[in-house]
């Protein structure tokens, strides 16, 4: 028997309610008749003006802290499911949950944003950078040594007007993200891969669920995109294996070419000094045999880095 009402679990800041509506638009094509209710959670890890500017690696939770509080309404059956940016999606979810319901990905980029100047390498000797990613900090001093780089913490908007206020030259934001609060402009200056590697899952949209609510489950099959969830299956197995967390930068970015999935991962020192990474490409057809093709390749990569990398 089909559920006739379907509570969708959510943040409320701007990216996530369109992340939402995007998944409950599908959700209504895919089944005109089923109620659609959305329920907007607050969670530990939404900015707010009293917290500064400390990066969630200072914090006791880590990326946990955006879906702690919504895992808790699936679990007491509060919602039926909830929608996350897989990106900030902790490496293991609690017992009895899911994460294999994902969107079709979206761009996954990262975008180098300047009022400026059109690319990191051209600010200036010592220019303020911010960004409460410690990926991005990491692949930019990698590069871009001299250049100093600051918390900057909030939603898309927040750190905008950070930067327009000068507290800062220059930051970073994803490119899907920004697509789908609609905005752009000549400040946004893509990233290929090869300059920074995204993130675990960055660009997808995941639908977290109950594992035995088969009826739930079920209705999500429907807008679930295949190729995408091979893709973040490799990239999360790989985190699992390096334990990543918000305190390790990590770049995991999966792409299928034909019919192999090419897989490039990328380890850093938070510094940027020390740079370990990994590419490799191999037959896979599904979510399994991209589970331990993303652990193989996490494996070797963590048997050539040293292990305080990880710490």
């Amino acid at each position: 028997m089909k559920k006739a009402h379907l509570k969708i679990g959510t943040r409320g800041s701007p990216l996530a309610m369109a992340q939402a509506a995007t998944v409950e638009g599908l959700l209504k094509a895919a089944h005109p008749n089923v109620r659609l209710e959305r329920v907007i959670i607050k969670t530990s890890g939404d900015w707010k003006p009293e917290d500064g500017e400390k990066r969630l690696s200072e914090v006791e939770g880590g990326k946990g802290l955006f879906a702690r509080e919504i895992e808790k309404a699936l679990l007491n059956g509060s919602i039926d499911c909830a929608v996350h940016s897989m990106k900030d999606m902790p490496s293991f979810l609690p017992e009895g949950l899911a994460l294999d319901h994902v969107l079709e990905r979206a761009d996954a980029r990262d975008a180098f944003i300047s009022r400026k100047v059109s690319s990191y390498m051209d600010l200036p000797q010592g220019a303020v950078v911010g960004t409460s990613s410690l990926r991005r900090q990491a692949f930019l001093l990698s590069r871009r040594p001299d250049l100093k780089v600051v918390p900057l913490r909030g939603n898309v908007a927040t750190r905008l007007a950070k930067l327009d206020d000068g507290q800062v030259d220059a930051t970073f934001l994803a490119m899907a993200g920004l697509h789908r609060l609609q905005m752009q402009g000549d400040y946004i200056h893509a990233l290929s891969p090869a300059e920074m590697l995204p993130a675990c899952g960055q660009g997808i949209i995941a639908v977290e669920t109950r594992e035995q609510d088969l009826e739930t489950r079920a209705l999500l099959d429907y807008i679930h995109d295949p190729q995408t969830g091979i893709c973040a299956a490799a990239e999360r197995a790989a985190l699992q294996v390096l334990d990543g967390s918000c305190h390790t930068p990590i770049g995991a970015y999966a792409q299928i070419e034909g019919q192999e999935l090419l897989f490039d991962l990328v380890v850093a020192s938070g510094d940027g000094t020390c740079v370990f990474s990994e590419t490799a490409r191999a037959p896979v057809t599904d979510p399994a045999s991209a589970d331990a093709f993303g652990r193989a390749v996490a494996q070797t990569l963590k048997s050539r880095a040293p292990s305080d990398i990880f710490t």
